[in-house]
């Protein structure tokens, strides 16, 4: 009986102490809100059409978009005849012009939404290296990828532009 009384009082020796509660994980720190005013930045939505050239008039500060097209890359009957109507990709290519004094360096966002509302697919791009210059024209090729099948039954697009500095 000792023995069994001895061996009770060593396991309830050997018990950890009831601990308090652990203190509440303090809050994270709010992040540090992005300022604005170093980035020119435009978005709206505009009517979509497929495989055909959209006119736009958008300035973002000194930035002009011109135009928009979406449409599949495919070679044309004649060039490289081994790989006639193969497909390279989905694109918008968007065309701009820097009427301002100083280079641009933009960056584009292009959502494509169907009659409901649906997202058919998203594209983006920019200039990766360089800018463009005063007076410049230039063409961005932004790819649609892997969610890109439906787009062409599109009825409205988003484009977003962000000037970097």
């Amino acid at each position: 009986m000792q023995t069994l009384a001895l061996t009770a009082l060593l396991c309830l020796a050997q018990a950890p102490a009831p601990q308090s509660p652990a203190p509440a994980p303090a809050a994270a720190p709010a992040a540090a809100p992005v300022p604005e005013s170093s980035l020119s930045y435009f978005s709206e939505s505009f009517p979509f059409a497929w495989d055909r050239v959209i006119p736009l008039s958008v300035n973002v500060d000194g930035l002009k978009v011109t135009s928009i097209f979406f449409n599949r890359r495919m070679v044309q009957p004649g060039f490289f005849n081994i790989l006639q109507g193969a497909e390279f990709g989905t694109r918008a290519q968007v065309e701009v012009t820097n009427t301002a004094k100083y280079p641009r360096i933009p960056g584009f966002a292009v959502a494509v939404l169907d009659k409901d509302g649906r997202l058919l697919g998203v594209a983006s791009g920019g200039t990766k290296v360089g800018t463009i210059k005063p007076g410049e024209t230039e063409t961005f090729d932004l790819n649609f990828t892997q969610v890109k099948e439906r787009l062409p039954k599109g009825d409205r697009f988003l484009l977003a532009i962000e000037l970097r500095n």
